[in-house]
C-alpha cells in the first residue's frame, strides 16, 4: 500500500487551510500542508480511520468514505480514478503483459499514410511502438535506436538532444513522470513498467525527484514548443487517439495552426528532411 500512502501524503501536501476553507492563525508546520486531522475533518471520518487509511491499514474502503476524501483533498477527475485504483486490493492474478506492445500492420500503414504530418504510436509504458518519417524529424530517430532505448520517458531524461527538441523540458519531461505514474495499477502489477521505473530512478536524480513528487497526468491533446536546427522554434499542437482495435497504444498526432509561422516551418522542415535523404 506504499503507492496509496504516498499518494495521499502528496496530495495533502499540496493544500493549506486556506485552500479548503479552514481557519489557519499562519502557525509554523513541522510538513507542509495539510495535517491529518484536517483532512479528516473535511472527509467526515475520524482522524484514526484516516491515519489508517494513509498508512494503508484500513480495510474494505467503500466508494463513498474514497469520494469524501477525494473532494477533501481537491482531486480532479484523472485523481480520483487514481485513488479508487490504489485503493482497492491488489487481485492476486497474474502481471501485466511485459512484453513491447505491436501495433497492426494497417495501423502501421494509417500512420505512414499521415506523413508529412508527423505522428508516433507509443504503448502503455510509453514505449515507442512506431514512428512515421516526419516524426522521427520531429523528435528523434527510434527506429535507429537499440530496441531497449525506444521508450519516450527513457529518451527524455538520458539522451541530451530531448532538451533540445523541447525548449520546455522540465515541464514535458514532468508530465512523462506523471503518465507513469498514473500507469501503476496496484491490482494488475506490471514488470517491466517496474523496471523502467526503477532503472530511470537510479539513473536520473531529475526523474527520481518528479518520481516523488507524485502527479499523475494524461496526455490527451495540447501545445508544446519544438526547436529543430533546421528552421527554429515551433509551437505544435498533439492530439492523442486510441486505435479501437488496440486499447493499449495511443496514436500522437503533431499539426500546427493553419496559417500559422509554425505551419510553415513544419513544411520546411519536411522539404528540408526529403533533400537530406536523398543525398
Amino acid at each position: 500500500m506504499t503507492e496509496l500512502s504516498d499518494f495521499l501524503r502528496s496530495r495533502r501536501a499540496q493544500l493549506t487551510p486556506p485552500d479548503v476553507g479552514l481557519p489557519w492563525n499562519g502557525d509554523s508546520r513541522r510538513v507542509n500542508g495539510l495535517r491529518r486531522e484536517e483532512v479528516a475533518v473535511l472527509a467526515g471520518v475520524s482522524a484514526d480511520y484516516y491515519t489508517r487509511l494513509e498508512q494503508g491499514r484500513a480495510r474494505n474502503v467503500s466508494e463513498q468514505v474514497l469520494a469524501a476524501v477525494a473532494d477533501a483533498l481537491r482531486l480532479d477527475d484523472l485523481e480520483r480514478r487514481h485513488l479508487y485504483d490504489l485503493a482497492r486490493p491488489a487481485t492476486g492474478g497474474p502481471e501485466a503483459g511485459t512484453k513491447v506492445p505491436k501495433a497492426r500492420v494497417a495501423t502501421q500503414m494509417m500512420l505512414a499514410a499521415l506523413d508529412p504530418v508527423p505522428a508516433i504510436i507509443h504503448g502503455p509504458r510509453l514505449e515507442v511502438v512506431a514512428i512515421n518519417r516526419m516524426g522521427s524529424v520531429l523528435i528523434d530517430d527510434f527506429d535507429s535506436m537499440p530496441a531497449a532505448e525506444r521508450n519516450m520517458a527513457r529518451w527524455m531524461f538520458l539522451n541530451p538532444k530531448a532538451r533540445i527538441v523541447y525548449p520546455d523540458w522540465a515541464e514535458v519531461a514532468a508530465q512523462m513522470v506523471a503518465i507513469l505514474r498514473a500507469a501503476v495499477k496496484p491490482r494488475t502489477p506490471d514488470a517491466a513498467l517496474t523496471r523502467l521505473v526503477d532503472g530511470l530512478r537510479a539513473e536520473s536524480a531529475e526523474f527520481d525527484r518528479c518520481w516523488s513528487e507524485y502527479k499523475v497526468f494524461q496526455h490527451t491533446h495540447g501545445t508544446k514548443r519544438f526547436h529543430h536546427d533546421a528552421v527554429g522554434e515551433m509551437e505544435i499542437n498533439y492530439e492523442s487517439l486510441v486505435p479501437p482495435g488496440d486499447p493499449q497504444l495511443s496514436l500522437i498526432i503533431y499539426t500546427a495552426a493553419t496559417g500559422s509561422p509554425s505551419e510553415e516551418k513544419v513544411k520546411l522542415l519536411s522539404s528540408w528532411a526529403a533533400t537530406v535523404n536523398a543525398r
